[in-house]
Formats: C-alpha cells, structure tokens, sequence
C-alpha cells in the first residue's frame, strides 16, 4: 500500500503492544517508521535492466521470513536515535519495531500488487485483492484514532483502530467474493467457460471492482458496483499475448525474450498486446476506469534489438478530469 497506510498501521499495532500510556507517541514514532521501512527495497533498480526493481520491490524485505532481521535493523538504529529522548529500554524499541515491521508485508498482501510472503521458499506472489492500493477510508480512520489515542493518553482509540482496520479488511474480503460471484455470472451468460478469474478493488475505494477473467485464450473485464446497491459496467476484451506468436522474430535466447517472461510472472501471465502499440505488452490487471483494457504499466519491445538488449519499462498513469469522473460517477451514481 502507500507509504502512509503502512506507516500509520505500523504505529497502531505498535501502540497496542504498548505498556505504559504515556509513552504513546514514542511508540507510535517506532511503528510508524518501521512500518515504512521495508519499502527501501524501492531502490534496488538499475539503470541496464528496468526490470530489476519489479523482481525486488516486495521481495525479501516483506517476506515473513525476513521480519525479525528487519525488526532488529529498525530497533537498533531507532534506538540509537531515540534513546536521548526516549525512556524505552533496547528490548521494547526492539519488540515496538518487530511489530510496526511485521505489519508492513501482510498489509500489502491485502492488495493485489503481490508479495513474496514465503521469499526464499515460494516466489509466489500472495495478493489476496481485498483492499485498493491507496484507500483514503481505511487509512484516515487510523490517522485519527492513532493521534487520539497520544492526544487522551488512552490505548482505547488504539483498539479501536485496530477493528476498524480488520473490519475494513474483512469487508474487502466479502466484497471480493460477492464481485467474483457476478463476474462468474456475467461470463456464464455469456456462454463462456472460465480459465481463472480474478476481482480486484479499483482505485481509492472498495465499492467498485474491476472483474477480469480468461476463457479460450482471451480475457474479459467488467466492472462491478457491489455496494450500496449491485450494478454492472459491461467491459471490453482482449486476445492474450502468445510470446512465441506475437514475438516470433525474437531469439528465445535473447534478451528481450526472457525479459518477457519475467514480466509474464510479475503480471501472472495477465499479458496482451496494446492495441494501439503491437510492440508494447501490458499488464491489462490495472487500468483507472474497471471495464477498459488500457493497461497502467507495460514493456516495449524493440524488434531490430540485438540479443543483450533489455525491454523498455513503460507507464501510464494520467488520470484524466474525465476519466475520474467516469469512476466517480461509477462509483455513486444509480
């Protein structure tokens, strides 16, 4: 999630561990920073392979193997930092930050970005789609509740932050399944039989989902309105990419090639060829607006490279006026 939703969810699980009241704020300083910091792996990226950033962003750092080394990283530089300051002893920064760290990984699993969970054992990408990369809902709430609870000296806004963000995060969970049950009605109507499918929460909310499934070598996407009341946004389609057909000029040996299939697992295989570029492939998993294949990310390829050369990372992300609102009125509008 973004850097705030993780840090502020980092304070709150630190300050419930807290022992003494009065020491709330240095608590919460503890978890906040600790539950940022296993994003540092944001800067392993090289200039020759763009890449290399997406094989490492949510790797080793988030993994729960990793969580007492990067709890004990944390601890000790924040202690050394904080101990003129602060009356908390080495063992508890230790423990405050173990905490604030361990939340981090697990958070951004509830997304639908993916993370390596069970690095070095499974380079399975654990995304579990219940909560939007950036939700205002699920993280306002804690800002208030964690500055509350340091403001009355009271743990109780603590703990009620605390449900608040589970309540928040199951609610994803059942919204989830009931856009999956629509989306398995839409491709049934449609006579089609589904390879996999998938819901995925749209951007800044959990009320509007983004419904994408395979059948027969081509994906479908939809939206779906889940809440207050159900409604359907019928979407587009789109072939899905065939490497060895769509790319046949490229030496399997190559560069390029294997710099496809590394983007084929970081995507989960949810590759097509832009419409408007054939020497683009984009992740069609993320687009602004849930039944548009537009694609937020993508690689292009460069059929004259020689083999050594990498792909080009490319993004777009401009949320135009009138596409926001698009998703707006989607969002409330019957």
């Amino acid at each position: 999630m973004d850097p705030l939703s993780q840090s502020i969810i980092g304070a709150t699980a630190s300050q419930a561990s807290a022992r003494n009241k009065h020491s709330l704020f240095i608590v919460a300083l503890i978890g906040f920073l600790s539950g940022m910091a296993p994003d540092i792996d944001v800067f392993i990226r090289s200039t020759d392979d763009p890449l290399l950033f997406l094989e490492f962003h949510r790797q080793f750092t988030h993994s729960l193997i990793f969580i007492p080394v990067g709890g004990l990283i944390c601890g000790s530089l924040l202690y050394f930092i904080l101990n003129k300051i602060s009356s908390i002893s080495y063992k508890e920064t230790l423990i405050y930050s173990t905490i604030g760290y361990g939340t981090h990984g697990l958070l951004d699993a509830c997304t639908s970005y993916g993370t390596l969970l069970f690095w070095p054992f499974s380079y399975e990408r654990v995304s579990w789609d219940n909560i939007s990369i950036i939700d205002p809902m699920f993280t306002i709430p804690l800002i208030i509740f964690v500055g509350l609870s340091i403001y009355k000296h009271k743990k109780t806004f603590v703990f009620i932050g605390l449900f608040w963000a589970l309540f928040y995060l199951v609610l994803g969970v059942i919204f989830n399944s009931t856009a999956l049950d629509v989306g398995k009605k839409i491709a049934q109507d449609r006579g089609h039989i589904i390879s996999r499918i998938e819901a995925k929460p749209t951007f800044a909310n959990s009320l509007l989902w983004k419904i994408i499934y395979e059948s027969e070598g081509i994906f479908y996407t939809d939206g779906v309105r889940v809440f207050p009341s159900k409604k359907i946004y019928y979407g587009e389609s789109i072939k899905k990419l065939n490497i060895n057909k769509d790319f046949s000029m490229l030496n399997k040996n190559s560069q390029q090639y294997r710099d496809i299939k590394r983007f084929a697992w970081f995507s989960s295989d949810y590759l097509a060829l832009d419409p408007q570029n054939k020497n683009r492939v984009i992740d069609i998993r993320y687009s602004m607006l849930p039944n548009q294949i537009t694609g937020l990310w993508g690689i292009e390829i460069d059929p004259n490279g020689n083999n050594e050369q990498h792909i080009k990372y490319v993004t777009n992300r401009n949320l135009s006026d009138r596409k926001f609102k698009d998703l707006i009125n989607m969002i409330f509008i019957d």
